[in-house]
């Protein structure tokens, strides 16, 4: 594989000890590896988990899925994740930067222009981003956050316009079935599409910290691959890992589709503010074209959201919309009116 600029996602398992405190020696060992890559001209962003777990730790409070207590725990153990990534870096002169994210900061297309700008200028600075879920706040949308970060490493690869996606877990990779309970399983070495099957045979799981498992990462592999972003999914725990999932030689390889331009990965995997309901004429020429959507077409509207917001068409498209949801449904089924401009919609 080819790749300039990669992301590192590391799990809560790899860096906590029985869900609680820091495994530094990870850290250290990620560190070694990712400044390895940046001598060779590799840029390198990191989607690290383990603030709760360090939490845990310093606070002495058992593991929990209460939102209060995931919030306090991020919070204190935050300081001390950073802390042990600046310290293994500094070993081998590196920078680090602490990044922490929500949904809205990919959703809102001034916050995500900003973001972009800010993680060029720091890799362009030799700094490495350490980028991470903001719980404390995040936790206030349940259903916008990120999941173990593994969505969160997937929208920032495609955000950043990543080239490959390196998840590292517990695990070899991707399986035919589950390899705890059996023995013939068989690691799936490449997915080139995400079916029903790949689906079933990621299964269910998670662990009190880590809410993810490896149906998450199915689905950060389609987020992914959608964008464009080649993914890995590899044990974190085997030496050299990085070279060797670069090189392909560990983990299954989700293999990317055709790259979205920027402007199409912001409208694809942002957040949408509303819903516009549109007749089946209007649907046939939107799959067929891509065409702007008329306000003729349209026969419903739900949400409230203003010009400028990003709503659902159907469940097969996105777009900016030119009116705010008020103005859509005074116009609703009139003639000659385009609400939503052609490259402004992307299909889903």
């Amino acid at each position: 594989m080819s790749n300039k600029r990669i992301v590192v996602k590391i799990g809560t398992n790899l860096l906590t000890d029985k869900l609680c405190g820091l495994r530094v020696d990870r850290i250290n060992d990620i560190a070694s590896q990712i400044s390895s890559l940046k001598k060779k001209g590799m840029e390198v962003l990191i989607v690290t988990s383990g603030a709760i777990g360090a939490g845990c730790m310093e606070l002495g409070v058992k593991k929990s899925r209460e939102i209060e207590v995931r919030q306090a725990l991020a919070a204190v153990g935050q300081g001390s994740v950073m802390g042990a990534y600046h310290d293994s870096f500094s070993r081998y002169g590196v920078k680090v930067a602490q990044i922490l994210l929500t949904y809205e900061d990919f959703s809102n297309r001034k916050r995500y222009l900003n973001l972009r700008k800010a993680v060029n200028k720091l890799i362009s600075l030799g700094v490495v981003p350490i980028i991470n879920e903001n719980d404390v706040i995040s936790v206030d949308e349940i259903d916008a956050t990120f999941g173990d970060n593994d969505k969160l490493s997937a929208l920032v690869a495609s955000k950043v316009n990543a080239d490959l996606l390196i998840m590292l877990s517990d695990i070899d990779g991707l399986y035919d079935r589950n390899p705890k309970t059996n023995k013939g399983a068989k690691l799936i070495k490449e997915v080139s599409s995400i079916t029903k099957e790949i689906e079933r045979a990621a299964g269910k799981s998670g662990s009190a910290f880590a809410v993810g498992g490896m149906i998450t990462k199915i689905k950060a592999a389609k987020l992914a691959m959608d964008a464009g972003c080649d993914m890995v999914i590899c044990d974190g725990k085997k030496k050299n890992i990085l070279s060797k999932a670069l090189s392909g030689k560990e983990g299954t390889l989700f293999i990317a589709k055709v790259k979205l331009s920027n402007r199409e990965r912001w409208v694809k995997f942002s957040k949408a503010k509303g819903r516009i309901v549109v007749n089946e004429c209007a649907q046939d020429v939107l799959l067929k074209g891509k065409s702007s959507l008329l306000a003729v077409g349209v026969d419903g509207i739900s949400g409230d959201f203003d010009k400028g917001d990003i709503v659902d068409i159907n469940d097969m498209a996105k777009g900016v919309v030119d009116y705010s949801s008020n103005e859509l449904r005074k116009l609703k089924g009139k003639k000659g009116t385009v609400i939503v401009k052609s490259e402004n919609l992307v299909l889903v």
